[in-house]
C-alpha cells in the first residue's frame, strides 16, 4: 500500500512558489509532479546522476507548472549586479520575491557553506537593508539573514549549470482556480513525454536517460564508489529522488491511474533503498538496487501509455 510522505526534504522550488502562492498554494507534492520531475532519471556528461527526467532542468518545468496550476509569473534576469539589485529593491517594495536559482554555497547562514560547490537552490527573498539580505530559505531557514556579498555572488549562479544570472520572478497572479486533481490529470502528458525523453532536446551530449542512466550508474558503483559522488547521492540525489517519486505515486493515485501509481510507488521504494548501503559506503548493494530500478522506466511508461487510453478510475 502506498503511504505519502510528509516531512522535510529538498523540494526548494516548489515550496518556494508555495509560498509565493500563499493562502491558493497547491501541495508542494502538486506543485512538484506539475513541473515533471518524477518521470525519469538521467546521468551527466561526467557521470553526475539526477533522478529527474533526461534533459530536464528546474526551469524547464516552471512554465508549465505555473500554467496547469493557473498561475502566471514576471520572470527577470540579467544585468550588472548593480543593476540586479536595483531591481530586487525595487521588486520587494510591492512584496517578497522569488529568486533563482543561486549557488547554495555561498549561503553561509547554512552550517558548512564557506563557497561554491556547484548546487542550485532557491529562496524567497523579504527585504534588503543595511547591506543585508532577509530571506525564507526552504532549506530550513525561515527569516535566514546573510551578508548582501554573499547573497549576490550566490546570485550570480555563475557555478550552476542551467538558467542565468540574477533570475526573479514577481508578480505572481492566480489567473484561476485549478483543482488539485484536475492540475495532475493535465500534467500527466507533459510527465508521460519527459520519460518517454521526447522533451529532452537540449540535453548534453553523453548524457543517458532512464534504465541506461541506472545502469551506467549502477557499473560505476560496483567498481568505486567516490566521495564526491556519494556525497552527491546521500545529500541530495536520492533525498529529493524519493519524495519526487513518492509525491509522484500520491499524485497518479489521485488521478486515478492506479498501475502507474504502483509502479511509481516501486520507483520511490528502490530509490529510498539506496540511502542506508550509499551512507555505508557498499557501493555494490546500491548496484543491485539500480539494477532492480532501471526496467521500471520502461514499464512506468507503458502503463501511462495504457492509462491514457483506458484509466481504471474516474477523478478523486
Amino acid at each position: 500500500m502506498h503511504c505519502p510522505y510528509v516531512g522535510s526534504g529538498p523540494y526548494c522550488y516548489a515550496n518556494s512558489f508555495a509560498m509565493m502562492f500563499g493562502a491558493a498554494a497547491p501541495s508542494t507534492a502538486v506543485i512538484e509532479f506539475a513541473t515533471g520531475s518524477p518521470f525519469g532519471m538521467q546521468v551527466l556528461p561526467g557521470g553526475l546522476p539526477f533522478f529527474d527526467p533526461y534533459g530536464w532542468t528546474p526551469e524547464a518545468g516552471f512554465e508549465t507548472a505555473l500554467d496547469l496550476l493557473g498561475w502566471s509569473s514576471r520572470r527577470e534576469s540579467g544585468g550588472s549586479a548593480g543593476e540586479s539589485l536595483a531591481r530586487l529593491e525595487a521588486a520587494l517594495r510591492k512584496g517578497p520575491v522569488w529568486v533563482g536559482p543561486v549557488e547554495m554555497g555561498y549561503l553561509s547562514h547554512q552550517p558548512g557553506m564557506t563557497g561554491p560547490i556547484g548546487a542550485d537552490h532557491y529562496v524567497v527573498v523579504l527585504a534588503v537593508a543595511e547591506g543585508r539580505v532577509l530571506m525564507h530559505d526552504p532549506q530550513g531557514y525561515p527569516y535566514a539573514s546573510l551578508a548582501l556579498a554573499d547573497f549576490m555572488a550566490a546570485w550570480r549562479a555563475e557555478t550552476i549549470d542551467y538558467g542565468e544570472p540574477y533570475t526573479m520572478r514577481t508578480q505572481f497572479v492566480r489567473e484561476q482556480a485549478v483543482d488539485e486533481v484536475v492540475a495532475i490529470r493535465a500534467a500527466i502528458p507533459h510527465g508521460r513525454r519527459w520519460l518517454s525523453m521526447e522533451e529532452a532536446s537540449n540535453a548534453p551530449p553523453a548524457s543517458l536517460g532512464n534504465g541506461e542512466a541506472a545502469l551506467a550508474l549502477a557499473e560505476r558503483l560496483e567498481r568505486w564508489l567516490d566521495e564526491d559522488l556519494r556525497g552527491h547521492l546521500i545529500h541530495f540525489a536520492v533525498r529529493v529522488g524519493t519524495r519526487r517519486a513518492a509525491d509522484g505515486a500520491t499524485c497518479l493515485t489521485r488521478a486515478g491511474h492506479d498501475d502507474a501509481a504502483d509502479i511509481m510507488d516501486a520507483q520511490a521504494r528502490l530509490i529510498g533503498g539506496l540511502q542506508q548501503p550509499l551512507v555505508a559506503g557498499d557501493g555494490r548493494a546500491a548496484a543491485r538496487i539500480l539494477r532492480t530500478l532501471a526496467p521500471t522506466y520502461e514499464q512506468l511508461l507503458a502503463a501511462l501509455k495504457q492509462s491514457a487510453i483506458s484509466p481504471k478510475r474516474t477523478l478523486l
